[in-house]
Parts: structure tokens; C-alpha cells; sequence
């Protein structure tokens, strides 16, 4: 599936109200987005609200960034992601991620995550309408989910990582499998205002332990991690500026093997940061 260079990844998209994020996709499929990314949140009606952004646009694809494999059957995900091929083509990549111990505990099962994702992976495509491989892709991090993600599925869909560590994914993959990373960005010129908004975002992931080792193989310290983040570490996986720093950003994931870039706004105010997506659409194509 072609998500082209970059995307749009949001919240918004799947809180807002359901009229204004119609209006608001149809807008960003005009401005050449390659993919509107939504996230797995806590659960939810996942498939309902990709269908949203799918009837809004025309040839922008729609990808979940992702989908936790506790929280959805697979049964259900395969069944649902066949009626949207069916009804819009081949436009939604559904991602997934094998979350933490707690969420397996809380669904009644013990952790493995190689074999708990191999098993969702099995399930999919023995279902009556397989997922093809092409139109799934995972939240790999660690060395052996990214190698498995690239045998199985597109590729990844890797969380705060740096062009550093794009391009040692990029290694791991091979020149195939799609890489996209995410990518968080602040609209803002000032550094106490840009790295203030970024670590309100940032800090609530540090204290996740899968996400605590994956910084520390990154190469920060545990003294990167604490208080919110480092200001070496906000600026590192947090793009703050104008355009055009922003976008030597995503040039320099490119550059380290990102395919995709997927561009999250941190900061906005309103329901919808669409005058952020606007002024960043010079990056779209």
C-alpha cells in the first residue's frame, strides 16, 4: 500500500466532533496528505472510526497507529477491515501492538509478546477474510518484534524514535518492509514555550517501562528520563519550530530510512488543530 511520504497522526481525529473531523479529513485529503493515522486509545469502535475518515477522502489511506491486540478479536478486526476493503479499496492499514503485561493481565492472559502477536498474526490470516500482509503493519520497538513485523506484515510503525534509531530499524528490516515512524511536532519558535508544550506530552510515556527500555536502547540515560525529560531528550524525539525546522526533520528521518513520516501536532488549543495542519501542508507532498 502506498502511504506516500508523509501522513498525518491524531487524536483529534477519532475525539472531535464526528461532523468536524469529516470536514477536517476531506480538507487534508485536498492537501496531499499520504495517510491520516488514528490511534488505538483505550479501545473503542476502531473500525467505525477509520470508516469516518475513509468515506471524507478520496485517495488519502487511513492507518491505525495502532490498535492494541488485547482490546480487539481478531476475528472481528479481519471480518471489519473486509468490509471497508470491500466498500473503499484497499485504503486502511490496520496496525497493531502487543501494549504491556497489564493489558494481557487484564484480558486473563499471561505475556509473551513475540508469541501473543504471532498468534493474532495466525489469526488473521486463518480468518474467512484474511488481512493481507500488506494491509497490516506493527508497533515494533525491540530487535525481535521488528524482525517479525518485517516477515509478516508491511513493516512498522515505530513511537519516539530518532532518525538514529530510524536508521538502525531500517538495518534491522531490510530495504523492503514499509518504515513509518511517528513523529511529534510543536509549531512554536521559543524554546522554554516548544519544550514545555513537548514534555507535557513526552513525560507520560517515561515512567512506561517498554517504552522506558526503548529510549535507554536509544542511547539516553536514566538521567534523560527523569523530571519530564531532558532537554536533550525533547529535542531529540520532538520536532519544535517553524516549517521549515520541522520539515529538515522529517527530511533527516527520510534520510535515515523512513518510507512514511507521520506527523503528530502537539499543542493546539482547539478541537482540532487545523490551522497547525495547514500551515505544515507545505510538507505533504
Amino acid at each position: 500500500m502506498d502511504v506516500g511520504r508523509t501522513g498525518i497522526w491524531s487524536i483529534e481525529l477519532r475525539t472531535a466532533d464526528p461532523g468536524e473531523i469529516r470536514d477536517a479529513a476531506a480538507e487534508l485529503d485536498a492537501m496531499g496528505w499520504g495517510a491520516l493515522w488514528i490511534p488505538g486509545l483505550g479501545g473503542g469502535d476502531i473500525l467505525g472510526d477509520s470508516e469516518r475518515l475513509l468515506s471524507a477522502t478520496g485517495s488519502t489511506k487511513v492507518a491505525v497507529g495502532v490498535l492494541s491486540i488485547w482490546r480487539h478479536k481478531a476475528a472481528e478486526m479481519a471480518a471489519g477491515h473486509a468490509r471497508l476493503r470491500q466498500r473503499y479499496g484497499s485504503r486502511l492499514l490496520l496496525g497493531l501492538g502487543v501494549s504491556d503485561p497489564a493489558a494481557a493481565r487484564e484480558a486473563g492472559h499471561d505475556y509473551r509478546p513475540l508469541a501473543d502477536m504471532g498468534r493474532y498474526l495466525d489469526e488473521l490470516d486463518q480468518a474467512p477474510a484474511p488481512v493481507p500482509p500488506g494491509e497490516r503493519l506493527m508497533a515494533a520497538l525491540g530487535p525481535k518484534m521488528t524482525r517479525l513485523a518485517g516477515q509478516r506484515t508491511a513493516g512498522v510503525h515505530p513511537f519516539l524514535i530518532t532518525p538514529e534509531q530510524t536508521a538502525a530499524t531500517r538495518a534491522l528490516l531490510g530495504p523492503q518492509p514499509l518504515l513509518a515512524p511517528y513523529q511529534a511536532v510543536v509549531l512554536e519558535r521559543d524554546p522554554a514555550a516548544a519544550r514545555t508544550t513537548a514534555r507535557g506530552f513526552v513525560s507520560m510515556f517515561l515512567s512506561m517501562d517498554h517504552y522506558a527500555r526503548n529510549l535507554l536502547r536509544q542511547g539516553f540515560t536514566e538521567e534523560d528520563l527523569a523530571d519530564g525529560g531532558s532537554d536533550r531528550l525533547i529535542d531529540s524525539l520532538v520536532a519544535w519550530g517553524d516549517v521549515e525546522t520541522i520539515g529538515s526533520r522529517v527530511r533527516a528521518q527520510h534520510q535515515a530510512g523512513a518510507d512514511h513520516v507521520c506527523l503528530h501536532v502537539l499543542g493546539s488549543d482547539s478541537p482540532l488543530p487545523l490551522p497547525q495542519w495547514r500551515e505544515l501542508s507545505a510538507l505533504a507532498r
